[in-house]
This record gives structure tokens, sequence and C-alpha cells, in this order.
């Protein structure tokens, strides 16, 4: 690894001290660095020599604690998942109507992705090269779909405009949610303007019914 890429690793590395296990790290420490390896070098392109590399452990050290990387990446994707789904089932038990709903779970998705942000970095950059990515992907457009089946609700409850494909309107929200791994950094971040506001104000202004 060139000495800048190297530096920019170890940078990600936690600054926490890590509660039990060996040598110094307890799995789920292991696994939240890994992550950050991953996404700084590519699950397939990470090697778990080159993961050892990164932690300052032997491959052995890993394995006292994961059985392989794909076991890394799973623990990963259903930190991610479990979260994204805990929100849209959440909202749904509230029983208010389906655009509070709606602004519900994308509220609470773009706080599950800045407070989980290279957990849901990684699952984003997924492409199906696996059984356990492609279930990954199938679990994330079941929240897509459950999106764009709130908005069609809105829109027949009058409360969003209906000019707009809703499962279009869904993929458009989605993405503008997604976008956020891009350029957000939690080091950067103006604590009076919370994201989710902002995602909020535009994405829904845009979809509601003009008033007359």
């Amino acid at each position: 690894m060139p000495p800048q890429r190297r530096r920019q690793a170890s940078a990600h590395r936690p600054r926490t001290s890590p509660k039990r296990g060996r040598p110094g790290y307890d799995r789920e420490t292991l696994v939240r660095v890994c992550v950050e390896v991953f996404n700084l070098r590519g699950y397939e392109a990470t090697s778990m020599g080159v993961l050892a590399q990164e932690l300052g452990i032997s491959k052995s050290a890993i394995y006292h604690h994961v059985n392989s990387k794909e076991e890394i990446l799973d623990a990963a994707l259903t930190h991610s998942l479990s979260e994204l789904e805990r929100v849209v089932a959440e909202a749904e038990a509230l029983g208010t109507p389906a655009v509070v709903e709606l602004e519900t779970i994308i509220r609470e998705s773009v706080n599950v992705l800045t407070r989980s942000l290279p957990y849901v970095t990684l699952l984003l950059r997924l492409r199906g090269n696996s059984e356990l990515e492609t279930a990954a992907l199938a679990r994330r457009r079941e929240i897509t779909r459950r999106i764009a089946a709130l908005i069609a609700q809105a829109q027949a409850d009058g409360d969003l405009r209906s000019d707009i494909d809703a499962r279009t309107a869904s993929r458009l929200a989605m993405g503008m949610v997604n976008s956020i791994v891009d350029w957000y950094r939690p080091e950067r971040a103006d604590s009076s303007a919370p994201v989710a506001d902002a995602v909020i104000d535009l994405l829904l202004s845009g979809l509601r019914r003009a008033a007359n």
C-alpha cells in the first residue's frame, strides 16, 4: 500500500480502547475497522492478510473472532440493514397517515446513515457478487418498495402531488439519501443544521401538493 493510503487507512482506526479480545480488539471493534478498510480498498480487493496488516495483528488473531472475510461482511450488512428495517417497522407501528410515516422513515434513515456511515457506505457499494450480497440488495430494495407504496398512498390521500410516478419518486428520494455517503463527514457536520431536516425540506417540498 502506498504511504499516503496507509496513513488514510490508519486514520480510520478506532481511537477508543477495546473492551476485550486479543490482541486489543473485541469482535465489534474488529468488524468496524475491517469495514473501514473495505470502504477504502474495496471488499473484493481486500484479503485477510491485508486486514491483518491494517489491524496490526496476525490472521490467526482475526480468526479468533470470525471464521472468514464473508462473515465480517455479513456482520457489517446485518448492522446497517437491521437498523434501516427497524426504522420502517417502527414507523409503520405509529399508525400515522402515509405522508407522516414517509417523513419519519426518510428522516430516521438519514439519521441511521450519519450515525453508521461506514456500514451504510459498504452496503451501498455492493454489486451482488455473491449470494450474501444479493440477499442484502433484496432487503434494500424492499425498503425502497415500501417507500414507493407510502408515496402512492399519500398521493391517494391527497397529501402529495399525483403527477409524479411513485416508484420514480421513491428512487429519487433514496438516491438523495444515499448520496450523503459521498460527502458527509461527521467531524465537519454542523450540529445546528441537521442533515435530516434539509433532506425532508427539499424532498417533501417538491412532492407536496401546492396550496390552493
